[in-house]
């Protein structure tokens, strides 16, 4: 019976080594695929890696819950240490993993909000640059109306903000010079150095 039980943690281990090897093998390609300039729009090709690594993960946790389960039911102290070793190692890719795949959604919604404005702004030139009639002429002026008004409530949040700081520093200056009077009554020597 110590022979199965000895052959069953062993291919545990091994099982777990090898979803280990495979993961870092995944992990290191989506590694240069998360830290490539290029390719950051969403495809299918992209989500295979996330998936793979998933289903992997998932699995190495099978396995390590499978390796818990037989140390609690009497493993040594040097099985214990192998257990914590392969759940330490299961952490940090786990870590890593999500860590790099919301590095990758931010890229992807950083270059999804540029094409978005690039697209914009070509909009914008092609009305600004068309052929003349006088259809186009009003949605140029209508554009350009439009762009004066925002710059004109941008002038006008500015200005309102500054004066709501203007007035906070008059009330704390104000109430400051009262603080002086008060003390400066009830204590003239002081005030007078």
């Amino acid at each position: 019976m110590e022979v199965t039980t000895t052959s069953s943690w062993d291919a545990l281990r091994k099982q777990a080594r090898k979803l280990e090897a495979q993961l870092d093998e995944q992990m290191n390609s989506y590694r240069k695929l998360a830290s490539s300039k290029g390719s950051t729009k969403v495809d299918s090709a992209e989500n295979d890696p996330e998936s793979g690594i998933d289903r992997l993960l998932k699995q190495l946790q099978q396995v390590n819950s499978q390796m818990q389960a037989w140390v609690s039911s009497g493993g040594s102290e040097m099985v214990s240490h192998t257990l914590t070793r392969h759940q330490e190692i299961l952490q940090d890719l786990t870590q890593e993993f999500h860590r790099l795949r919301s590095g990758m959604r931010a890229k992807q919604e950083h270059a999804l909000l540029l094409e978005d404005f690039r697209e914009f702004d070509r909009t914008r030139l092609d009305l600004e640059d068309g052929v003349g009639s006088a259809d186009q002429a009003l949605l140029r002026e209508h554009a350009s109306i439009s762009r004066h008004t925002g710059q004109m409530d941008n002038v006008i949040s500015q200005a309102q903000a500054t004066l709501g700081s203007l007035v906070l520093q008059r009330s704390t200056f104000g109430g400051i010079n009262s603080k002086l009077s008060n003390v400066s009554s009830r204590l003239p020597t002081v005030c007078k150095i």
